[in-house]
């Protein structure tokens, strides 16, 4: 066995190795990221230092969201910030900064922003399009509006086609060097804004007005320009959003799959397809964040309930409980939800409870007051009931026995098993499942269910458990006494070394799905690659996962650069359909790469045969430069980052071979 051959064997092992062993990263999604203890509180991501100007950048894991403070010479202005505004507050303390506004790229969806809170605090305007609506005082800005904090120089532009008040800042020392741009939900790093939350005007418009802002003002600034938007990966204001707090026009450009779409038709019908159903709370924050969100008393104490058993009425009162899986399926109040503190609290309240309910949160009285709070961010109110005091008072509880992967494995072995109910999105069930499940998503699953027989047992799976236990009430509301779910989700089934199935097996009957399968990445060689760049372009991806500075040095023509854990962490390379080809220095990382790829999605993965060393051994170099022409490779030195669009060597100018493929 030659020593490629091992090396093969050692990489295949590890891939079985981390199939079984840490399946759970391989479906961990922007969902269970949020599910931190911290994730819940604002958390300065960076502080970006600039020619006389600083940016700050905040997120909040739970609702995906960046805010920002812009500050120079003791000056300061805050962009896009929560309703709960103490952070701010406290930090402008720290910095002993003054605020000398507030700058609002539009009329948030997914929040409720907190700018009425920090005009009260500081008596500073609000800078906001004139085209906003806005009730209460702005100062208008209109497109090439400018403003000047300390050294900074900001010029506004109109952005629309996620709004039509859509605004983006441009700041640099001067009008002319920008230096960053703050796009609000225009642009995402990795995608665009979803352009169906206006009422009165259709998607397809705000879509082409996307397409137009990008092509005719924003794609026109330099490649080095920093994008900073105000969401990152998890938010439902956009799809394909790549968990990177930043980017740059020239990444944007060259990277974000919506912005490779040239034609203006494609582009509207690639953002059209990729919209989901917005949460039904979206179109009451944005009008709250137009009219002027009512101040809140952040010090007043929740409203404390006695037990009753009237509560139980979910044609009037809509319990959530806070706490965790475990304790919920332990023994929970009929008719209750369970919406756990520790994930996206915000945004599945918001997606599950009807807007203007009579909320009542139920869990220990940390919990109450904690949800209390975090609620204000999207516009509810809610009053608490403390479980233990519920099960004092000897009042009604019911109680759900979590199914193990394990007993859940040897039931469908037997055909014993009960309905398993997939509440993930289609997206998500087509990619990856445990067996012959039935898709009826959470956000649909109320009147969905009603597929159901509520006499039969049925158990409820997705990722973490987390929306899993959030459908045994629903189901439970259906009138099903026999619902559970399976305890700790798919990546407890994946850990425990169970079979997965992607989209090749969505007819297969549950007797020819029930066995191990692992899927692998194909080997393509040099050769094979050169005739695809020369047959078919435009048909497959090319992904370079050596460092940066070996892909500047040397890089197939086409390629893209993207770090290792980009790779693997990010869904946006899982949903192509075109063939992915990941490309390294001879093949073995790459190889370890497309096999955990391969398991997470059934999109073509393919690995270059003994990498970028065989491509460039196969291209016959003689010399220190080599003329290009129609039988021999053409090489591609990567230009310098300033450069607004990367040039290919002329097929009769020679090209100079720096390094060994920078391997």
């Amino acid at each position: 066995m030659n020593k490629h051959s091992i090396n093969s064997l050692v990489w295949l092992l590890f891939i079985c190795l981390f199939i079984t062993n840490s399946g759970e990263a391989a479906i961990k999604d922007a969902e269970s990221a949020s599910h931190g203890t911290d994730a819940s509180q604002y958390q300065i991501v960076d502080t970006y230092k600039f020619n006389g100007y600083e940016l700050v950048q905040i997120n909040l894991p739970v609702l995906s969201h960046y805010s920002y403070i812009l500050i120079s010479e003791g000056k300061s202005l805050i962009v896009d910030p929560g309703r709960d505004v103490q952070f701010y507050v406290d930090l402008i303390k720290e910095k002993n900064l003054s605020v000398d506004g507030i700058f609002l790229t539009h009329s948030h969806a997914d929040f409720v922003a907190g700018h009425t809170e920090l005009v009260k605090l500081y008596n500073c305007p609000i800078y906001q399009s004139a085209k906003s609506g806005a009730e209460y005082k702005i100062e208008p800005i209109a497109d090439g509006s400018n403003l000047q904090i300390g050294k900074a120089y900001i010029q506004f532009i109109d952005t629309p086609g996620h709004v039509l008040d859509g605004t983006s800042a441009i700041i640099g020392p001067t009008k002319d060097l920008p230096e960053l741009i703050l796009t609000g939900d225009f642009l995402f790093v990795g995608g665009v804004g979803r352009p169906d939350l206006v009422t009165g005007t259709t998607s397809s418009a705000l879509a082409g007005m996307l397409f137009d802002t990008w092509v005719e003002k924003v794609s026109k600034l330099p490649d080095s320009v920093k994008v900073f938007p105000a969401h990152g990966a998890g938010s439902l204001c956009g799809a394909h959003l790549k968990d990177q707090p930043f980017s740059t026009i020239g990444e944007e450009r060259t990277s974000n799959p919506t912005l490779q779409h040239k034609n203006r038709s494609e582009f509207i019908t690639a953002v059209l397809s990729e919209l989901q159903e917005p949460p039904q709370y979206f179109g009451h924050n944005a009008a709250m964040n137009r009219t002027g969100p009512p101040l809140v008393n952040w010090d007043e104490t929740v409203s404390i309930l006695k037990p009753e058993a009237s509560l139980t009425d979910f044609s009037k009162n809509y319990i959530i409980d806070l706490r965790d899986s475990s304790l919920f399926a332990a023994g929970h109040i009929l008719n209750s939800v369970n919406i756990a503190l520790r994930g996206r609290f915000e945004t599945w309240t918001g997606i599950m409870v009807p807007w203007g309910s009579n909320t009542i949160v139920c869990g220990t009285t940390d919990e109450i007051k904690e949800a209390a709070h975090r609620l204000h961010r999207i516009g509810y109110t809610a009053k608490g009931l403390v479980f233990d005091e519920w099960a004092k008072a000897d009042m009604q509880l019911l109680k759900n026995k979590l199914i193990s992967p394990r007993e859940l494995y040897d039931q469908m072995q037997a055909n014993t098993n009960p309905i398993i109910v997939d509440v993930r999105l289609p997206s998500e069930w087509m990619g990856l499942r445990i067996g012959t499940v039935l898709n009826l998503p959470l956000n649909k699953l109320s009147e969905l269910s009603n597929k159901l027989d509520v006499s039969q047992p049925v158990v409820a799976v997705c990722n973490s458990a987390y929306r899993s236990s959030m459908a045994i009430g629903i189901l439970e509301r259906r009138g099903m006494k026999n619902a559970t779910s399976l305890e700790g989700g798919s990546e407890a089934w994946i850990e425990a070394g169970f079979p997965v199935y992607g989209s090749e097996q969505a007819g297969a009957s549950a007797s020819t799905q029930i066995r191990k399968m692992i899927a692998l990445p194909e080997r393509i060689c040099a050769r094979e690659l050169k005739r695809l760049m020369m047959d078919l372009p435009g048909t497959f991806q090319i992904v370079d996962i050596r460092p940066k500075e070996m892909f500047d040095d040397y890089s197939i023509p086409g390629s893209q650069n993207v770090d290792i854990v980009e790779i693997v962490s990010n869904p946006s390379y899982l949903v192509e359909t075109s063939p992915l080809i990941i490309v390294d220095r001879d093949g073995s990382y790459a190889m370890a790469i497309g096999g955990i790829l391969s398991q997470k999605t059934s999109r073509p993965i393919k690995v270059l045969y003994e990498g970028l060393e065989s491509y460039w051994m196969e291209s016959d170099f003689s010399g220190t430069s080599v003329p290009m022409n129609a039988t021999t490779p053409q090489i591609q030195i990567s230009p310098p980052a300033s450069s607004s669009t990367p040039a290919a060597p002329s097929v009769t100018q020679p090209v100079t071979k720096k390094k060994s493929a920078g391997c």
